[in-house]
């Protein structure tokens, strides 16, 4: 599988994961809670686990030389405000399908906030960075809203799944 079909598949599937979570977030009791909570004391809460999702597909985009992205820094306040800028990330990410991608061995320094740089391919970077990181604060949002009390399971973390579910002989 070529990097432009990993990279935006998975951040398609990935964002209407996340965008049917937040959807049930909003219809449950503590909605008004579920926003600031966390895992752990020292992990990031759930609205800051949503704005690093809906700023991943440009920051990914931007660093394989693609767009001009600048990253949200402020978290979303409502629900509301979360899957706005879900749709937004999401139509990113469809629109990305008409780029033409960079070669997959072409070099990348990654420089990220805490000063470390790696030296990575540009595939490299898709499979071990991009496509991880992205995963790791979808299981994060998912892990916290189960925490929290939300009736969700495996299907609401694959649903895209469903579309290759094999139907009973008729």
């Amino acid at each position: 599988m070529d990097m432009k079909t990993l990279l935006l598949t998975t951040h398609a599937n990935m964002l209407a994961t996340l965008d049917g979570l937040v959807a049930k977030a909003a219809d449950h009791e503590k909605a008004g809670e579920l926003l600031g909570a966390r895992l752990a004391e020292d992990m990031h809460p759930l609205s800051t686990q949503i704005r690093f999702l809906a700023n991943m597909p440009g920051e990914a985009l931007e660093r394989l030389g693609l767009i001009k992205f600048t990253s949200r820094e402020e978290d979303p306040a409502t629900f509301e405000e979360a899957r706005a800028l879900i749709a937004e990330a999401r139509k990113r990410v469809e629109e990305a399908a008409a780029l033409d991608f960079p070669d997959e061995d072409a070099p990348l320094e990654m420089k990220i906030p805490n000063g470390m740089t790696f030296d990575l391919s540009m595939q490299e970077y898709v499979r071990d960075w991009a496509v991880a990181q992205f995963y790791f604060h979808t299981n994060a949002a998912y892990a916290i809203l189960r925490q929290a009390g939300l009736s969700i399971g495996k299907a609401d973390y694959v649903p895209y799944m469903f579309k290759y579910l094999r139907q009973p002989a008729g």
